[in-house]
């Protein structure tokens, strides 16, 4: 089997590609245009990018002849679009890349995927699309209301991937992912952020205010879970369905934040506080029983542990991340 992924040298696609490198017997095709977000060349540091059923194109997914070339040389079977603009506060002060890439970029894979019949696509999305909730949690029917930039460009995609499928029977499945983390998460991102400042004896800016100290709560999901799950939706899932992906590892930002100065000792005058930016969502929460009935099993659930085992990879591999923060 023959699968492009789309958006394949960033955090999350690359870990996909290693996984379906290492555990499946498939040809993978990465097309990614190496936005800074790629600088750390994760697949070529995890000593996968000479694997012999690994193929890499460089260009972007807004290139339609480019996209266009690739489905009819490589001729994908399933594809899994990973591709996008993803930090909320650079979508806040530039949308268009967002609008561009995450729109735009996504359509041009989608009619490709028509015109040539491929057997299934993938569109990876974001718990963010829902917004903020108070209590309990968004279930896939539920109505989507962004707050930045880069939520209302992923809701945007889904919708015209939801319309091909009304219209054309586009053979699309979308997931919901929750809050990622796991080795290879470029340092702009909470914990590797906070993680290489603490190893550099640096102090972490924390979000804070009188009414809301550090208590937005967010729903952490180990990379290798999603990439799991992703996988196993695009195998097990039915057409024009949407998949929730949660994480079970509800926490404030202020606990995983005091998580990691335990680890290293510190105490909270290691804690820089700093301004919440505009439209900052105070909680995510999505159900994931639909994937749990389809059969789905974690297995990185225990978040202490899997946390000192990031702490430990982000020490041992300065190598990867010190260069990306200069």
């Amino acid at each position: 089997m023959k699968i492009l992924v789309t958006g394949g040298s960033g955090f999350i696609g690359s870990s996909f590609i290693r996984m379906l490198l290492e555990s499946k017997d498939f040809f993978v095709v990465n097309m990614d245009k190496l936005t800074y977000a790629a600088k750390g060349k994760n697949l070529e540091h995890m000593k996968i990018s000479d694997n012999k059923r690994y193929k890499f194109v460089h260009g972007d997914i807004c290139d339609s002849r480019l996209v266009e070339k690739v489905f009819e040389e490589e001729k994908p079977e399933i594809i899994f679009n990973f591709a996008a603009e993803s930090h909320v506060d650079k979508s806040i002060v530039n949308s268009y890349l967002f609008e561009k890439s995450n729109i735009l970029g996504a359509g041009n894979i989608f009619r490709s995927a028509i015109e040539h019949g491929t057997k299934r696509v993938v569109q990876i999305s974001t718990d963010e699309v829902y917004g903020s909730i108070k209590k309990g949690s968004f279930f896939e029917e539920d109505k989507l209301n962004p707050s930045s930039p880069y939520s209302a460009s992923k809701t945007a995609a889904e919708l015209i991937a939801l319309s091909y499928h009304k219209t054309y029977g586009f053979p699309v499945i979308i997931t919901r992912s929750a809050n990622n983390y796991g080795e290879y998460q470029f340092p702009e991102k909470l914990l590797p952020l906070f993680i290489t400042n603490l190893i550099d004896g640096k102090k972490v800016p924390l979000m804070w205010s009188t009414e809301n100290p550090g208590l937005n709560q967010r729903d952490w999901l180990h990379v290798e879970d999603n990439c799991r799950a992703i996988w196993f939706v695009s195998q097990n899932g039915d057409d024009g369905e949407i998949y929730n992906i949660p994480g079970e590892n509800e926490r404030t930002n202020m606990y995983m934040t005091q998580l990691l100065l335990d680890q290293f000792g510190f105490g909270e005058e290691m804690i820089e506080r700093i301004e919440h930016r505009k439209g900052h969502d105070f909680r995510y929460s999505i159900s994931g029983e639909k994937l749990k009935d389809l059969g789905f099993i974690y297995n990185h659930l225990d978040l202490k542990e899997e946390i000192g085992k990031l702490v430990e990879w982000y020490k041992n591999n300065s190598d990867w991340w010190r260069p990306l923060k200069k």
